[in-house]
């Protein structure tokens, strides 16, 4: 028994070396070995692929505002006059236009002056003058096609103010395979025509990563540069186009003896019409990289 338990301590002790797996090199060497692919002559190709596409995201936003003795009054009149800008933009369908709505209450205070002359707010709960509500819009416009139409209605509206009109693009997952494969042909024409005017032919593939990080590996740069490699990202900036109105902002306070309740009134066509405005979604970059080692011959 003695004997078996020894022999297999034995069996360990000479197989732990053979399991344990050591690191490519020491920290703190100034080079680290070369990776198992650059054993044989290779060659490092990256692929980079650049298109535009026009945006195809449409954003704009708008407020009504409405002041009353009563907060259910001042909600009420600032819903009313939100009501029908929703219910025509809702028409387009929640797939070409999303409306979001909410509104607000605050209240606005009898006013005094200190002993220095400045006016203050008596922000008391029986001083209390009248209520301010705010009904906000914002828009989110997937087919821009309708950008003009929907900007136009929401000008006829007659909000208290209106915000910029800002595009985004939001790549769908077909374009984003398509410029993966056309980075790859890319990086495979680069090869051969690097390989051929070098007087070489290429050889099979030894390395496809798509991040692009393999190609960026400086394996004489040391370890800083060995850890620190990163891939190419794809940003898209988003564009804003002017081209809006405001008026007075949400710290506006009216004289206390006037009400501010604007009567809700229907869109007409005519209104819609004659508030259209040219708005061109603009063009957006997209970008992409790939990474792939082929052999020589």
């Amino acid at each position: 028994m003695r004997r078996s338990f020894a022999f297999a301590l034995l069996l360990a002790s000479v197989a732990a070396p053979a399991l344990a797996q050591t690191p490519p090199a020491t920290i703190g060497d100034r080079y680290i070995p070369a990776p198992w692919w650059m054993r044989d002559p290779v060659i490092a190709s990256v692929g980079q692929v650049r298109v535009e596409i026009q945006a195809n995201r449409a954003f704009v936003s708008a407020s009504f505002q409405s002041v009353d003795r009563s907060v259910t009054e001042a909600s009420r009149a600032a819903a009313d006059q939100v009501r029908a800008l929703s219910q025509a933009l809702s028409a387009y369908g929640a797939d070409k236009v999303r409306v979001e709505t909410s509104v607000t209450t605050q209240p606005i205070y009898d006013q005094y002056r200190d002993g220095d002359g400045v006016m203050r707010d008596n922000t008391r709960a029986d001083r209390i003058a009248r209520y301010q509500a705010d009904a906000s819009v914002r828009v989110t416009v997937r087919d821009v096609a309708l950008i003009e139409r929907v900007y136009a209605t929401i000008v006829a509206s007659r909000p208290t103010s209106i915000g910029q009109v800002s595009f985004s693009l939001d790549p769908e997952n077909s374009w984003k395979a398509n410029l993966q494969a056309e980075a790859m042909k890319d990086a495979r024409r680069r090869a051969e025509a690097a390989a051929t005017n070098a007087g070489a032919t290429l050889g099979r593939v030894r390395i496809i990563d798509p991040s692009g990080r393999v190609c960026q590996t400086d394996v004489l740069a040391g370890w800083p540069s060995y850890v620190a490699g990163s891939g190419q990202e794809t940003t898209v900036d988003e564009v804003v186009v002017t081209g809006s109105r405001a008026s007075g902002g949400a710290n506006f306070i009216p004289p206390p003896p006037v009400n501010i309740t604007p009567v809700p009134r229907e869109l007409r066509e005519s209104d819609i019409e004659a508030a259209r405005l040219a708005l061109q979604p603009p063009l957006q970059t997209l970008t992409d990289s790939a990474c792939v080692i082929y052999g020589l011959n």
